[in-house]
């Protein structure tokens, strides 16, 4: 169900569907970026606008805007998304990424924004599983202070673009540490710039989306996974 509510709006709101409905009459199509810059305001603003007027996302407030057919009800990409995941669920990477944790003394996990909050989550799950020490940073500098040549560094991200990783990835490898990229999405360009990357997904969610707005799910899945062999692991050795 899709509920289109323009009294929603503030004036400047009503500006900015002014002026895509008026741009809309002489052009083919409107991306996100270009309706950005012609209501002088930011992507994000965009993107909330659309659904604040009852949207899920930009691309859907364009088919109301070009007068296209909205899809029918179904199931969400997302859904479908996290879906495939499970089907192809690769348990390798599951023992890989134990296998490394176990190699190591120390945790440091590393997120920006909601992806810090995701290991806070993380870090206390490894806390009643192992006895390794472990803490979530939240940025670059409190990496650098914790790591050494016992640590493995995690770095959780949705994308791998938000932003560069790779001063924190150097400093970790010369002091002798591990590091190794858990990345919801796939991002080819990564392969060339990291030794250890756990690609979780061949796909990618809406572009309409901002990265904070982006879901964590399949972090969630994946890392149970591996929480879950730890756990045995732990359980075997105390029989």
């Amino acid at each position: 169900m899709i509920n289109i509510d323009f009294d929603a709006l503030n004036p400047l709101e009503q500006q900015i569907h002014s002026t895509l409905q008026q741009h809309s009459k002489t052009v083919d199509a409107i991306r996100i970026t270009q309706a950005a810059d012609l209501c002088n305001c930011s992507v994000s603003k965009i993107s909330k606008f659309s659904k604040k007027l009852g949207f899920a996302t930009y691309k859907q407030y364009l088919d109301f805007l070009y007068d296209r057919k909205l899809p029918e009800p179904g199931h969400s990409s997302e859904l479908q998304r996290v879906g495939q995941f499970i089907q192809d669920f690769d348990s390798s990477k599951v023992d890989e990424l134990v296998k490394l944790i176990n190699a190591n003394d120390k945790l440091v996990l590393l997120g920006y924004g909601p992806s810090f909050l995701c290991a806070q989550y993380f870090e206390y799950r490894f806390k009643t599983c192992t006895n390794k020490v472990t803490i979530a940073v939240p940025d670059d500098l409190s990496a650098t202070s914790m790591t050494d040549e016992t640590t493995l560094l995690l770095i959780f991200t949705v994308t791998g673009t938000f932003k560069s990783f790779d001063d924190i990835y150097q400093d970790t490898k010369r002091k002798g540490g591990d590091v190794a990229l858990i990345v919801e999405e796939y991002n080819p360009s990564l392969i060339t710039q990291y030794d250890k990357i756990f690609c979780l997904t061949q796909s990618t969610q809406s572009g309409d989306l901002e990265a904070y707005e982006k879901s964590r799910t399949v972090f969630f899945i994946f890392m149970e996974e591996v929480l879950r062999v730890l756990m045995k692991t732990a359980s075997g050795k105390r029989k």
